[in-house]
């Protein structure tokens, strides 16, 4: 059987969702392909993640919708954000950026992510131009100058004009279609959960590069028990990561409240915890004919700013700006180059600077270590560094 749509969207992710959205009230009729099953996408369990929204990203959530599903309680406003390096940091100097007094009083938000994939996929769900296709994934994917086409699992195959990628950092279609990426392999592994803790987080999201690990504790909304909720992100090699993972619950409280040199306390496990490769992807090619790549397929970020949705965001915008802009086919080759010279100026510096504040942060050579400690102090002092990062993190530019 073959079936026509305008554009296929292969992955029902934050991202891919987003595309769709996009792109259906500019007009287009858009089919998602999800492996997942409709519950799941529905319903995604708690996966760990915290994004940390940009205004930018909360704006464009909020004019398509999906901000409304955003439960209040849940959206953690973040005022600060604090960076140190070395075992004993409270000793040593901490670089700090804050939202300006002039602006907002917060920097950004922090969503779990699970909760923002729900929130799109009710936008989506019943958006008139938008097919969500879910349980059955691509066996084949093939680009002419004419169309593009996949086939499912089910031997259903979609024509359409545009064919878009976005399948996550090890994407298949991105094989499918030739293209290659960077693969930055930190050698080591993430486990994110939640933690209650008895001093308060005050709003403040830490990144603690540490002597032999390194620590994210990232603000998460209060709620009516005792105590603040942080979400920790732990760096350390993959056979650490997986030894606590399995951990019993009282132990793993007792080592990360020894990590954690018991600054906020006690800390106490207060989610599943959820482990994840450190790999960075950058394609080498971002579009090809009739296809676009989107999101981590695209680009999969360091997590050291939880900052790859929002340039997942900005991605779909251009996606659907440059279509706009075009002569009218979704597919228009011109068009397709346009995102990609966009998306490559916005995301390679980012890529590039956090991947190699990555790798210096997390070498514990004596020197490299009084060479960071320096830096941030410095750092700490220049006030129009901290102005323009400050600008990068906030993102205030409203949705095209």
């Amino acid at each position: 059987m073959i079936r026509e749509t305008e554009i296929v969207v292969a992955g029902g992710g934050p991202v891919g969702l987003a595309a769709a959205i996009s792109l259906a009230r500019d007009g287009r009729e858009v089919t998602v392909i999800e492996r997942a099953p409709e519950p799941i996408l529905a319903r995604p369990a708690f996966d760990g993640r915290e994004i940390a929204l940009t205004h930018h990203a909360s704006n464009w959530l909020k004019s398509v919708g999906a901000w409304a599903h955003l439960p209040a309680h849940a959206i953690s406003p973040l005022q600060t954000a604090r960076i140190e390096s070395g075992h004993t940091p409270r000793k040593g100097r901490a670089l700090l950026f804050r939202a300006p007094q002039d602006g907002p009083d917060a920097l950004g938000h922090l969503v779990a992510n699970h909760l923002i994939r729900t929130a799109l996929f009710a936008v989506a769900k019943v958006e008139p131009r938008v097919r969500i296709v879910c349980g059955l994934g691509i066996t084949e994917a093939a680009t002419s100058r004419r169309q593009a086409r996949v086939t499912l699992e089910n031997g259903v195959r979609y024509d359409s004009s545009l064919l878009i990628g976005a399948d996550g950092r090890f994407s298949r279609l991105r094989q499918m279609m030739g293209i290659g990426a960077i693969v930055h392999d930190f050698h080591a592994s993430i486990l994110v959960c939640r933690l209650r803790h008895p001093m308060p987080h005050d709003a403040t999201a830490l990144q603690w590069f540490d002597e032999g690990q390194t620590i994210a504790l990232l603000p998460v909304a209060a709620d009516d028990r005792p105590g603040s909720v942080s979400s920790l992100v732990l760096t350390l090699p993959a056979d650490e990561i997986e030894a606590l993972r399995t951990m019993d619950e009282v132990s793993f409280n007792a080592d990360i409240t020894a990590r954690t040199q018991e600054r906020f306390g006690q800390m106490t496990l207060e989610s599943a915890r959820c482990v994840y490769p450190l790999k960075a992807v950058y394609a080498h090619r971002f579009q090809t004919t009739r296809f676009a790549l989107l999101g981590d397929a695209a680009v999969g970020m360091h997590p050291i700013t939880a900052h790859g949705f929002n340039l997942g965001l900005r991605g779909q915008e251009s996606l659907a700006r440059a279509i706009a802009e075009g002569e009218g086919d979704a597919g228009d080759p011109a068009a397709l180059r346009s995102f990609q010279r966009r998306h490559r100026m916005a995301t390679a510096p980012l890529f590039a600077a956090t991947n190699g504040i990555g790798v210096i942060y997390s070498h514990d050579a004596l020197p490299m270590l009084a060479l960071r400690r320096a830096g941030l102090g410095i750092a700490d002092q220049l006030a129009p560094f901290k102005r323009f990062v400050t600008g990068v993190l906030m993102d205030r530019n409203s949705p095209a």
